[in-house]
């Protein structure tokens, strides 16, 4: 799924470019923002609770979400670039920024956001369940706000370093998870950030429907509606089923991977990093926020609607796949 982000910002960034008029800054920071999913926004699609099985998790879920972690790191530099840009040559096109761009926002900051993430993430891997003190083994409380305090300090740490912090928080998590599979304290984690994380969303929401109630749509024009469509209908499926075609996965699993492009709180804190971080000279604030905005809440209609039918059919079709591998296997044994 790696390739999915970087087709999705181009795609857009084009569309931005051609269909709204925007300068090529202005359209690459569209596309920049729109990249990511946020699979948090429909709970039936994310990963389960742990278990001990290393492949305990169909792939839809596991690439979806894995895509939501790891798309924070891949999106967060093509923003940098949309300021550099914006910077650099206003309403026009340069290129005396990419070298700069490329050494520190991609690789400097990649690399910043990897290593701290694997460092932190070890370094709580050994005091959650290795640790030889038991006042220092924090599995043994069974306190959830652990992980409040895991995020954030990864998150800090690497941001103090001019990291991507985002980055970090997902790679943390992946090697507190390695350090052992089996513990029961994953199953705590899980469950305290699950429920953080739908109050937070729900809070999120609601702030952006009263957004939305006062007028925050009204310079939304029909090219915005119609880019913003674009990329959940066509731009994202196109991007998420091409990128799945050599991995081994069957027809239904990729259409739902690819169609399952949610978009949400990320797209938000992107576009409101890069408007106060630079400006944009072209386009207004207040239109960019009109196209984001619709798009987010075109998506969490859409896709709000159809996750639970749709996740519900596959389900039951693996339940089936999973019966008939059953039957045969003491059939084959026998033989």
């Amino acid at each position: 799924m790696g390739g999915v982000t970087p087709f999705t910002i181009a795609a857009v960034a084009l569309a931005g470019w051609l269909l709204l008029g925007w300068p090529p800054a202005v359209a690459l920071l569209l596309g920049a923002v729109l990249a990511p999913t946020d699979p948090v926004l429909a709970a039936e699609v994310r990963v389960g609770e742990p278990t001990g099985a290393e492949h305990d998790e169909d792939e839809v879920r596991f690439g979806l979400t894995s895509e939501a972690g790891l798309n924070d790191g891949l999106a967060f530099p093509f923003v940098g670039a949309a300021i550099a840009l914006a910077a650099a040559s206003g309403t026009g096109w340069s290129t005396g920024w990419i070298g700069h761009w490329a050494l520190v926002d991609v690789l400097y900051k990649g690399a910043v956001g990897v290593l701290c993430g694997l460092a932190v993430g070890r370094l709580l891997g050994w005091m959650f369940f290795r640790a030889g003190l038991r006042t220092l083994r924090l599995s043994e409380h069974k306190e959830g706000f652990v992980a409040l305090g895991a995020t954030f300090l990864s998150y800090g740490v690497t941001e103090v370093l001019h990291g991507y912090g985002f980055l970090a928080v997902f790679v943390t998590a992946c090697a507190i998870r390695a350090a052992e599979r089996a513990h029961g304290y994953h199953n705590v984690l899980h469950d305290f950030i699950e429920q953080v994380e739908r109050l937070l969303t729900v809070i999120l929401l609601f702030l952006l429907g009263g957004f939305v109630a006062l007028g925050g749509l009204a310079p939304l024009t029909w090219q915005g509606a119609a880019t913003g469509l674009l990329l959940l209908l066509v731009i994202r499926p196109a991007a998420g089923w091409f990128a799945r075609v050599r991995d081994g996965s069957c027809a239904r699993e990729r259409g739902l991977t690819a169609f399952f492009g949610i978009r949400g709180v990320g797209s938000l804190f992107y576009l409101a990093h890069a408007l106060g971080a630079g400006g944009f000279a072209g386009v207004g604030a207040g239109e960019l926020w009109a196209v984001v905005t619709f798009t987010v809440v075109a998506s969490v209609i859409l896709h709000g609607i159809s996750v639970t039918p749709l996740i519900t059919r596959f389900d039951r079709l693996l339940r089936r796949r999973a019966r008939s591998a059953t039957g045969r296997a003491p059939s084959s044994a026998g033989r």
